[in-house]
């Protein structure tokens, strides 16, 4: 498949989508109120919750102007300091905690800081994005390096330093045994390392503090029907790319992983898989679309992010949704989401960020639970 079906296709369809909100808000019944508690974001992605209670949410940014690099399906990608960590509030501001990151934009698409990890107080690790190849990369010059990369660094302290390099182990590793192309996203503490979801290499990888990798799982391939614009004969399945997003780890041990399926990002298409070391991914749950984050609620429940219910070829309007173990149909807890792209959990409510694609308008909201 093409590099682009890798990419998290969160900067897609914008036109038409108010009359496609509209049919979706007119649709759902007896659903929380959520509550605006963050606003003017940049593209923001994941949200996270530090151990002194504390919410982030991180902002993949704006892009910038240069340099640029040509992507071989996307176009050309330019490269600013736009992407940010943002504390987040109920009440009173809400400051950016870390602020100068790399952000890369074709004026459609932005890719960037994706998710953080807090290993104390102030210490964290981050995973910025990228959706290409090591050559690709190597377009944006030294200014660059640190995308496909997970960095660390000090809340409140601008700047960030290599904690270790995702595509150089996607370059000399290929898990997936495909195209080289990386772009990290959702990560989690292991120990002294950290376990990630590498949307690009269809992997899932542990980087150690050393900088060194093993892969934990290469998620499978899957298929789809051709949509009709690409005139293929009807009826013409194509391979479709896994694309990871999220991982956890559950009380059992085991890591759960969330799929975005690539083009043509099919509804229904995707699962949630589980994975224990030494052995190969199983299915815990189907029937999903465009996943894009999952966390454990209060309840001990799975719940999982869709960035889109509908495909992301028909636009970016999303659902919170608690996942049945084993199942493929499962509770709508907020639907008719505008692109809704990371989930975390306090003691009695959900935050989610949404508006993922929009650039000054992403928001965090608060989504009581009953």
């Amino acid at each position: 498949m093409a590099r682009s079906s890798r990419i998290v296709r969160v900067g897609l369809l914008a036109g038409g989508l108010v009359a496609t909100l509209a049919l979706f808000a007119a649709n759902v019944s007896a659903q929380p109120t959520p509550v605006v508690v963050a606003s003017g974001l940049d593209s923001p992605r994941h949200v996270t919750f530090s151990d002194d209670g504390e919410l982030y949410v991180v902002e993949a940014g704006r892009g910038g102007t240069a340099p640029c690099s040509l992507h071989p399906a996307m176009g050309l990608f330019c490269l600013g300091f736009t992407g940010a960590v943002t504390q987040v509030r109920d009440n009173g501001p809400y400051p950016e905690i870390v602020s100068g990151l790399p952000s890369i934009t074709n004026g459609n698409e932005t890719l960037g800081p994706s998710d953080i990890n807090l290993t104390g107080s102030q210490k964290f690790v981050l995973s910025i994005g990228l959706g290409g190849s090591d050559q690709y990369r190597a377009g944006f010059g030294p200014q660059g390096a640190l995308l496909a990369t997970l960095v660390t660094g000090k809340l409140k302290k601008d700047g960030v330093s290599l904690f270790a390099d995702v595509l150089a182990n996607e370059a000399s590793a290929n898990p997936d045994g495909t195209d080289i192309d990386s772009n990290p996203v959702g990560l989690v503490r292991d120990g002294e390392g950290y376990v990630l979801a590498d949307a690009g290499g269809n992997a899932v990888v542990r980087a150690s503090h050393k900088g060194t990798f093993t892969t934990v799982a290469a998620l499978p391939p899957g298929s789809a029907l051709a949509p009709p614009f690409l005139g293929l004969p009807p009826g013409t399945q194509i391979p479709t790319d896994a694309v990871p997003t999220s991982v956890v780890h559950g009380r059992d041990g085991a890591y759960y992983i969330s799929q975005l399926t690539g083009f043509p990002f099919e509804v229904g298409d995707a699962n949630i898989w589980r994975v224990v070391a030494g052995r190969a991914p199983t299915v815990y749950a189907s029937g999903l679309t465009n996943v894009t984050d999952l966390a454990f609620g209060p309840d001990g429940a799975l719940y999982a992010v869709e960035i889109s219910s509908v495909g992301l070829l028909n636009g970016p309007i999303g659902a919170l949704k608690k996942i049945t173990p084993g199942g493929s149909q499962h509770e709508t807890v907020l639907g008719g989401i505008f692109a809704p792209y990371g989930v975390a959990f306090g003691r009695d409510s959900a935050y989610m960020s949404t508006c993922a694609v929009c650039v000054g308008g992403g928001q965090v909201i608060r989504i009581p639970l009953a």
